[in-house]
């Protein structure tokens, strides 16, 4: 019996591990105005949506693909702007030139961080 509380004690620990190595640090942003994107329309897509970077953007590789976002913390002056929540986005949209390697939808980014930090580190996983 022992054992078999140790086991699941492990396991335990292991599915905890590998879903914080599975997160890329990254970068996000906002943008408030939506527009018909690189990969869809803007019908349907809900606000829960975002725009790659250049670093992630992969020729479009990543249009329609789902990615849970967690703020990890201030990248400018606004102290502590994580709500400590995450949010799950569908990328819709490439971002040129972007400063960030995901470019939030103001709805999605309020869900994780106060929008007066405007830029913010995250993690980021498929």
């Amino acid at each position: 019996m022992m054992q078999k509380s140790i086991l699941i004690i492990m396991a335990a620990i292991v599915a905890t591990l590998s879903s914080v190595a599975y997160a890329t640090p990254g970068i996000a942003t906002f943008y408030t105005t939506y527009t018909p994107s690189a990969c869809f329309g803007n019908n349907g897509q809900g606000v829960m949506i975002a725009a790659a970077g250049d670093a992630l953007w992969d020729n479009g590789a990543v249009c329609g693909k789902m990615f849970n976002v967690k703020c990890t913390g201030a990248r400018n002056a606004v102290p502590h702007p994580c709500t400590g929540e995450s949010v799950t986005v569908k990328i819709v949209d490439h971002c040129p030139g972007c400063p960030s390697t995901i470019d939030l939808s103001r709805e999605a980014f309020t869900q994780i961080a106060n929008p007066v930090a405007g830029i913010i580190n995250i993690d980021y996983h498929q």
